[in-house]
C-alpha cells in the first residue's frame, strides 16, 4: 500500500477479483473515484481522495482497513499580540501535595456492624486505587507517603494480615482479605475510608465502562475515569508479577467485576482501574481523564471465553448436600475464575430460563442458584429466589431440601419464627440436621425446653456442620440449659464450642456465653474478668453486652455506686443499637430510675425501647416490666411521695399504661382520692368521667358514676351530677348503691332549688343520710318546725352522753335551735335548753348555741340574722369534708379481674428499684 498525493494504491496478489461497483456507483463521501489497473502481473486498486479528504490506514483482527475524514483545517497564523499573550498566560496550577508534614499518613480503624473502616487522613485530596486480586484487597495512593497501619485490627473475619509498601511514585496497603468480602471505596475531603464487611455502602461507586477504542491504530481498550492522577506500577510480592494501576479522585467508581481477556485482565475494584498482564509489553497511559489500554502492535481482544467456559464447566452446578439442612460451604459458593458476579449472573441465567419453561418446570436450576446464595450466605436473596420458585410450582414444597433450604436461610435473616414454619413441616421430623437448625431458632426466641430438646435430636449430624455453626449451636444450647438451671449442662455445650478453631468473633461470643455460665455458678470475680477481658473487643456487637454485664456485676459487688452505672447504661443504649442486648440495657436503667426516684425518666426509658422492637423475647419482657412500674407507682403507693399534681401529670403521660379490670380501676380511684384531698375537684372529675364513659359497664360503671356525681356537687356543680347520675342507670343495682344515688340526686335537685323533686326522691328512703338531707332541704324551704324536728331526730339521744359535741351534732344543735326559734316552738326551744345547757362551755362557738337554744338577742346578732348567716355555708362545708372522708374509706367498684403481669427478677443490686415498682 503506498499514497501518491490524493490517491491511494492497493496492491493485491495475483488473482484477485474485488467487487468494486458500489464504490462506483454510490462511492463514500470522501471517495471522488476508484478504479483497478494490472500492473506487474498483479491488481493494483487505486482510490482518489476528494480535495478536502485525508485517509488513516490500519490493520485489525487480521484485516485492514481504511478510514476516510475530512482534512482538518490549517492552523491560522496567530497575530503578534495574541501570541505574545499566549506566551504570557500562567500555566495550570499544579495539585497540591497531598503528603501531610512529616511525610506519614497514619490508618485509623473503626469496627462495627459486621464492617472493618480503613481510615487514611491525607494533607490535601489524593488519587486512589483500591481492587482485589485473589485473596487480597490492595489500596493504593499516587502519592509517595509512609504508609502507618500499626493500628491495623488483627483476628477480624473480614481481614487477616496488612502490610504497607512505597514505590517511587505511589504508597499502598496489600491486606489479606478472604474472597467474598465486599469492600467499598468513599472519599471525603482528603480523606479515603475503605470498607470491607457487608452492610451499606454510603456513597455508591460509579461504574466504568471500558469499551474497544474506535480510534485508527492498534487496537486497544479505552475508559473515562474522572479525576484520573496517574498511572502507577506496583509489584505483588506474592505472586511476583508487577500490576498496572490508575488512581483518581474520588468520589468512588470502579469495576464491579473482573473482565478477562487474552493478553491481560482487569481486576475488580472498588475504586480506579487495575490491569493484570499476560504479556511483557502491556501499556496503560492517560490523556486527562481518558485512559488508554494497548500494546504497540495492538491487542487481540477476543474474550478468552473456551478457558472460561472450560472453568465453569468444571465447577458445575451446585449440588444438594447429604442432608437437607447441611451447608456445604466447600462447593456451594465457589465462584470460578470469573469472579461472584460471573457465577451469579450464570447461575440466574439458568435460573430464569428453566423458569420460562413453565408451571412444570424441573427445579433443579433454582434450587442450585438458592444453594450458592445460603453458601455465600446472602439469606434475603435466597429467601427470594425459593419464594419466587413456590409461587409459582406450590408441589416444591413438599421437597425437603427446598423447606430446609428456606428455613436455613430465614435463620440467617433472623426471621426465626417464619423458619420454624419451615422446619415443623412433616417431612423434616424425624432428620437430625434440621434438628439442629430448629434447636437454634429456638434458643433465639426463649423457647428454652424446645431448644434443648431439638438439639439431643439433632446430636448425629453435629459433626457435619462447619465449625462457625456447630459453635452457634453449642452456644444456643448453652443458653438453654442455662435458663432451665442445668448449669453442668451449659458448662458441657460451652466445651463443645470451644473445641473447634473457630474465627475470632465466634470464640469471643462463646466466651461471653461462658462468662454467664460462670457468673450463675457464683464465681462473681471470676466472670467479671472474663466480661471485662471481652468488653475490649473492637466489635460493638460483643462488647456492649460484655460491659453491661460487667456493670451489673460491679454495681451487685459494691465497686460502683447505681450513679455510676446509670451514666455506663445511659451511654450503652446508644452504643449498640436493634437487638436483644439494647432492651435489656434499657431495662436495666429502668430499673435504676426506679430505685433513685427518677419515675418519669424510668417510665420514659422502658416505653421508649418496647413498641420498637416488638418481636423480640426481651420485649416482652420489658413490657411487664413498665407495667409493674406503673402499678408499684399508682397502685402499690411508691408514687404516693409525690405532689398530687406531679402524679397527675405522671398519670396523665403514661396513662395508657393503665391495666385493664379492678386494678386500672383502683389506680384512678386511689388517684381520684388525693386529688379530692386537696380540692382539684376538676382534674378528679375529668379521671372519673373517662372511667365511667370508656372503661366500665354495669354496676361499676354506675359506681364511679354516682363517685363522679359528688364531686361535682363538692365543686357546686349539681347540673352535671344529674347528668352523671342519669347516664348511668340500670335495671338492677344493689340496694346500698341505689340508695346513694338516690341521696345524690335529691342533693342536685335540692342545689337547684328544686325542692319538692328532692323531697319526691327521697320519699320512701328512711335512712340517717335521707333524714340529714330531707332537714336541710326543709331549712331552704324555710319549713321550720319540719328541720328543727328532723335536726333533733338526728341527735337523737346525744343529751344522755358525756363529752363534747362533735361539729356535726353542734351544727344540727345549732340550726335544731334556730329553727325552733323561727317557727315559735317555745316549748321545744325549753325542752332543747334543759336538755343541752350542759354542752355549752365545751363547745366550739358556746356563744352561738346560747343565741339558738335560748332566743336571747346578744349585741346587733338577732336569731333570725345568725340563722341566714351561719347554717348554709357550714352544713355544705361539713357535708364536704364529710364526703372527702367517705372517699378514702370507700372500696373501689368491681370491675373484671386483671390479667396478671409479673416483670422478670431483677439483679439483686436492682431490688429497690423492683421494690419501689410493687411498693
Amino acid at each position: 500500500m503506498r499514497r501518491d498525493g490524493q490517491a491511494l494504491v492497493l496492491r493485491l496478489g495475483q488473482g484477485a477479483a474485488p467487487d468494486i461497483t458500489r464504490l462506483k456507483v454510490a462511492p463514500p463521501r470522501w471517495l471522488k473515484s476508484v478504479q483497478t489497473r494490472q500492473v506487474g502481473g498483479g491488481l493494483e486498486l487505486v482510490l482518489t481522495l476528494a480535495d478536502t479528504a485525508d485517509a488513516k490506514i490500519g490493520a485489525a483482527d487480521g484485516a485492514t482497513y481504511i478510514n476516510l475524514f475530512e482534512k482538518p483545517p490549517a492552523p491560522a497564523e496567530t497575530a503578534p499580540a495574541e501570541a505574545e499573550a499566549a506566551a504570557q498566560a500562567p500555566a495550570a496550577p499544579p495539585r497540591p501535595s497531598p503528603i501531610p508534614a512529616g511525610g506519614v499518613v497514619r490508618m485509623e480503624t473503626k469496627v462495627g456492624a459486621g464492617q472493618v473502616q480503613l481510615v487514611f487522613p491525607w494533607a490535601n485530596p489524593a488519587g486512589a486505587a483500591v481492587f482485589r486480586r485473589g485473596g487480597a484487597v490492595w489500596v493504593v495512593f499516587d502519592a509517595p507517603a509512609t504508609l502507618d497501619v500499626s493500628k491495623a485490627p488483627r483476628g477480624l473475619r473480614q481481614l487477616t494480615r496488612m502490610g504497607a509498601v512505597r514505590g517511587a511514585d505511589y504508597a499502598a496497603v496489600r491486606i489479606d482479605s478472604p474472597a467474598g468480602t465486599p469492600v467499598f471505596a468513599q472519599s471525603q475531603g482528603a480523606t479515603w475510608t475503605i470498607t470491607l464487611g457487608p452492610g451499606a455502602q454510603v456513597e455508591p461507586a460509579t461504574q466504568i465502562r471500558v469499551v474497544r477504542d474506535q480510534a485508527g491504530g492498534p487496537a486497544g481498550l479505552k475508559a473515562a475515569v474522572a479525576g484520573t492522577t496517574r498511572v502507577v506500577r506496583v509489584a505483588d510480592p506474592i505472586v511476583g508479577d508487577t500490576l498496572s494501576v490508575v488512581t483518581a479522585l474520588g468520589p468512588a467508581k470502579g469495576l464491579p467485576s473482573r473482565r478477562e481477556f487474552v493478553q491481560m485482565a482487569l481486576l475488580p475494584s472498588a475504586q480506579g482501574l487495575a490491569a493484570e498482564a499476560y504479556i511483557d509489553d502491556l501499556a496503560m497511559s492517560h490523556d486527562g481523564d481518558l485512559v488508554q489500554i494497548g500494546r504497540p502492535s495492538g491487542l487481540t481482544l477476543s474474550p478468552a471465553s473456551t478457558t472460561v467456559e472450560r472453568a465453569e464447566a468444571t465447577l458445575g452446578a451446585p449440588q444438594a448436600a447429604g442432608m437437607p439442612g447441611l451447608i456445604d460451604y466447600r462447593n456451594w459458593p465457589k465462584t470460578g475464575s470469573g469472579g461472584f458476579l460471573a457465577r451469579y449472573n450464570a447461575l440466574l441465567a439458568a435460573a430464569n430460563d428453566e423458569a420460562a419453561l413453565g408451571r412444570d418446570a424441573p427445579m433443579a436450576a433454582r434450587m442450585s442458584l438458592a444453594r450458592f446464595l445460603v453458601g455465600s450466605e446472602l439469606s434475603y436473596e435466597a429467601i427470594g429466589v425459593l419464594n419466587e420458585a413456590a409461587r409459582r410450582n406450590q408441589r416444591v414444597l413438599d421437597d425437603p431440601e427446598f423447606r430446609a433450604l428456606r428455613g436455613v436461610a430465614k435463620v440467617m435473616a433472623r426471621r426465626y419464627k417464619e423458619a420454624q414454619a419451615d422446619f415443623s413441616v412433616p417431612i423434616l421430623s424425624d432428620d437430625p440436621s434440621v434438628a439442629l437448625w430448629r434447636s437454634y431458632a429456638a434458643a433465639q426466641l426463649d423457647q428454652w425446653p424446645e431448644a434443648r430438646a431439638q438439639f439431643g435430636a439433632g446430636a448425629e449430624a453435629f459433626n457435619q456442620f462447619s465449625p462457625a455453626w456447630k459453635a452457634r449451636f453449642a452456644r444456643s444450647d448453652a443458653l438453654a440449659a442455662l435458663a432451665l438451671g442445668d448449669l453442668n449442662g451449659a458448662e458441657a455445650r460451652i466445651k463443645l464450642a470451644l473445641m473447634d478453631k473457630t474465627d475470632p468473633v465466634e470464640e469471643l461470643q462463646t466466651r461471653l456465653v461462658e462468662a454467664q455460665v460462670v457468673e450463675a455458678m457464683g464465681y462473681k470475680d471470676r466472670a467479671l474478668r472474663i466480661y471485662a477481658a471481652v468488653s475490649r473487643a473492637p466489635i460493638d456487637s460483643i462488647s456492649t453486652p460484655a460491659t453491661l454485664k460487667a456493670t451489673k456485676i460491679r454495681l451487685e459487688l459494691g465497686k460502683i455506686t447505681p450513679v455510676d452505672a446509670a451514666n455506663t447504661f445511659a451511654a450503652l443504649r446508644y452504643r449498640w443499637r436493634g437487638d436483644a442486648t439494647e432492651l435489656e440495657t434499657i431495662r436495666a436503667l429502668g430499673h435504676l430510675y426506679l430505685g433513685q426516684g427518677r419515675y418519669r425518666e424510668a417510665l420514659e426509658v422502658l416505653r421508649g425501647a418496647g413498641a420498637r422492637l416488638p418481636n423480640l423475647p426481651e420485649s416482652v419482657r420489658l413490657q411487664a416490666d413498665l407495667a409493674a412500674a406503673f402499678r408499684g407507682l399508682f397502685l402499690d403507693g411508691a408514687a404516693d411521695g409525690l405532689e398530687p399534681v406531679q402524679a397527675l401529670a405522671l398519670f396523665y403521660d403514661f396513662r395508657d399504661l393503665t391495666p385493664l379490670g379492678a386494678d386500672g380501676d383502683l389506680m384512678v380511684r386511689k388517684l381520684v382520692r388525693r386529688l379530692v384531698d386537696v380540692d382539684l375537684l376538676d382534674q378528679a372529675a375529668e379521671l372519673l368521667k373517662y372511667q365511667a364513659e370508656n372503661r366500665l359497664d354495669g354496676v361499676p360503671r354506675a359506681q364511679v358514676a354516682t363517685d363522679l356525681a359528688l364531686i361535682y356537687l363538692m365543686d357546686r356543680k349539681p347540673e352535671q351530677a344529674l347528668i352523671a347520675i342519669n347516664a348511668s342507670r340500670t335495671t338492677i343495682l344493689p340496694s346500698a348503691l341505689n340508695a346513694e344515688r338516690r341521696l345524690v340526686e335529691a342533693r342536685a335537685l335540692s342545689d337547684l332549688g328544686r325542692y319538692d323533686h328532692a323531697l319526691e326522691v327521697l320519699d320512701r328512703d328512711a335512712g340517717r343520710d335521707a333524714q340529714d338531707l330531707r332537714a336541710e332541704i326543709y331549712w331552704k324551704q324555710k319549713g321550720w318546725a319540719q328541720a328543727a324536728a328532723l335536726f333533733e331526730k338526728s341527735l337523737g339521744d346525744r343529751w344522755k352522753q358525756a363529752g363534747p359535741l362533735s361539729a356535726e351534732d353542734e351544727g344540727k344543735l345549732l340550726r335544731a335551735g334556730v329553727a325552733y326559734s323561727l317557727a315559735g316552738d317555745d316549748a321545744a326551744l325549753a325542752r332543747m335548753q334543759q336538755r343541752y345547757s350542759g354542752f355549752y362551755d365545751q363547745a366550739r362557738n358556746p356563744d352561738a348555741l346560747r343565741v339558738a337554744l335560748t332566743g336571747v338577742q346578744q349585741g346587733q346578732l338577732s336569731v333570725g340574722d345568725f340563722g341566714r348567716v351561719t347554717a348554709d355555708n357550714e352544713a355544705f362545708a361539713g357535708w364536704v369534708a364529710k364526703m372527702k372522708a367517705r372517699f378514702r374509706e370507700k372500696p373501689a367498684p368491681l370491675g373484671p379481674p386483671t390479667p396478671p403481669a409479673q416483670a422478670a427478677k431483677p439483679p439483686p443490686k436492682q431490688a429497690s428499684a423492683a421494690t419501689a415498682a410493687r411498693g
